[in-house]
């Protein structure tokens, strides 16, 4: 399956499981204090086997395709560990994950799992908005001795802050689909109407101001 086809189905899983709501005239409010059209919680594709099969192999094809010098996968915690785990299990690699700090107890860990000093890692998460908190987990890899080969995702919003990021942070980053696929499939799909396209290209590029 292509790049673009599956983009697509991806974004029609996302649509048809409400992983993702498109809301143009009620925007929602996300914590960064942005106001959004969209709301996207991918650990709802868990929930429908065939679904998240599907994610699974196609995220384990990418890594085979783009980062076949691979050693183990990291999941980025909370919603990347099981996505990660279930990809590492089929391809055979260990496993380990990355919480967003240090515990506050015990041995203090921020990774859990055996990483190996010089290990090649791939990361896994399941949304790409600015790339903060996903490129501080490959900080953390990085600090424990890994190397960090790159990072795949189900789905990112595409904004230009994203690329900077993963590009100062010298990180390749392939993700599934896209918000490109994903309003082409809502519009394909009659979750919206093609008059609403307009609104939604404007949030993508000015999501921090949008709505105010």
């Amino acid at each position: 399956m292509d790049t673009t086809t599956t983009a697509h189905q991806v974004a029609s899983f996302l649509l048809e499981t409400e992983a993702v709501k498109l809301s143009p005239e009620k925007p929602f409010k996300w914590s960064s204090g942005w106001n959004s059209p969209i709301y996207c919680d991918n650990r709802v594709t868990l929930s429908f086997p065939h679904i998240r099969s599907f994610i699974k192999q196609q995220l384990a094809e990418t890594i085979k395709k783009h980062f076949p010098e691979a050693e183990a996968i990291a999941g980025v915690a909370t919603a990347g560990i099981a996505q990660g785990a279930l990809v590492a299990d089929l391809l055979e690699m260990p496993f380990l994950y990355v919480r967003p700090e240090p515990k506050k107890h015990g041995m203090g860990n921020q990774i859990e799992g055996k990483l190996i000093p010089g290990q090649k890692v791939v990361l896994v998460e399941d949304l790409i908005s600015t790339g903060g908190s996903s490129l501080k987990s490959a900080e953390a890899v990085r600090a424990a001795g890994g190397e960090v080969v790159g990072m795949v995702a189900i789905f990112t919003y595409g904004f230009a802050q994203a690329d900077e990021n993963f590009q100062n942070a010298g990180i390749t980053l392939h993700c599934l689909s896209n918000y490109s696929a994903l309003t082409e499939a809502a519009v394909a799909n009659g979750y919206i109407q093609e008059s609403a396209m307009a609104a939604l290209a404007e949030w993508r590029k000015s999501p921090e101001t949008w709505g105010n």
